[in-house]
């Protein structure tokens, strides 16, 4: 994320007044949202909407074996998903619009697994994660859906996990950009364990919000719930993207002054009586 600073004149009369020109760069953050296990990318685009709208350049997806390829969902695993993601995230970064180096992963229950594992093979600066899913390591290539018969998952997602013993886990501590949790009240899917597992493993991170969203169950079915998903997301984003921003411009102004002659530096003076 890049801000434009430049000396600039205007022209007036037969003067010309000294000016600075402060501009964003022409590149603009980029957010890919992944949605959840039986979802697609419609859930999605109202948020993806939101996004745009701070100038943000947003993908959605659906992953392999949902929506017009749900036949597939019974032999779809997580390798095939995970390749679904870092394609996507590939894509989003090799637009000409798109700052590589201010890009968002969002991601829903099995699309916040997902995400969190992209973590540690494509560089993120930014991840939201709702409910996000847990799984044991085994059965890497097996399908996806046949995770569920394992009768253990349940007790297995209400265990205190360390962060060594499962790669997902790994993978958070290892991120070191800015996290949002986001955490349904009456999850019934994601018990509350799974996110206390994932908020420990995030260790190294710039910075961690944790939210929990009252009388919310796993998918958010609630409209209510929805909104405040909505605006807690929406928020966390406006936050991350103009506090980034506004580091970087404070930056270039302070290099801007450090290089200017003596005479025209800010002495801290007060301006004159308006």
């Amino acid at each position: 994320m890049d801000i434009r600073l430049e000396t600039i004149g205007i022209r007036v009369d037969s003067a010309t007044l000294e000016g600075t020109l402060l501009m964003p760069a022409r590149e603009f953050p980029g957010v890919l949202f992944v949605h959840g296990w039986g979802g697609s990318q419609v859930h999605d685009l109202a948020r993806a909407k939101e996004a745009a709208g701070l100038g943000c350049v947003c993908v959605t997806l659906d992953l392999r074996g949902h929506a017009s390829d749900s036949a597939e969902i019974a032999t779809v695993s997580r390798a095939q998903n995970l390749a679904d993601v870092v394609a996507a995230y590939d894509w989003l970064t090799s637009q000409p619009s798109v700052d590589k180096d201010a890009i968002a992963v969002i991601g829903v229950s099995y699309g916040g697994y997902l995400a969190a594992l992209l973590t540690s093979l494509r560089r993120v600066r930014w991840l939201a994660l709702r409910s996000p899913a847990i799984y044991k390591d085994a059965d890497w290539e097996k399908p996806k859906r046949e995770l569920h018969r394992d009768p253990d998952l349940p007790a297995y997602r209400r265990r205190r996990i360390a962060a060594g013993d499962n790669r997902v886990l790994q993978a958070c501590t290892a991120f070191g950009g800015d996290v949002l949790l986001v955490e349904a009240e009456h999850d019934d899917v994601v018990p509350h364990a799974v996110v206390e597992n994932y908020q420990a493993a995030f260790a190294k991170v710039h910075s961690l919000t944790a939210r929990v969203v009252a009388e919310a169950d796993h998918g958010f079915s609630g409209k209510a719930a929805q909104r405040e998903y909505t605006n807690v997301l929406i928020k966390w984003l406006t936050e991350m993207i103009v506090g980034a921003r506004a580091t970087v411009a404070a930056k270039k102004v302070q290099t801007h002054k450090q290089n200017l002659p003596p005479g025209k530096r800010d002495r801290g003076s007060s301006p004159g009586d308006a």
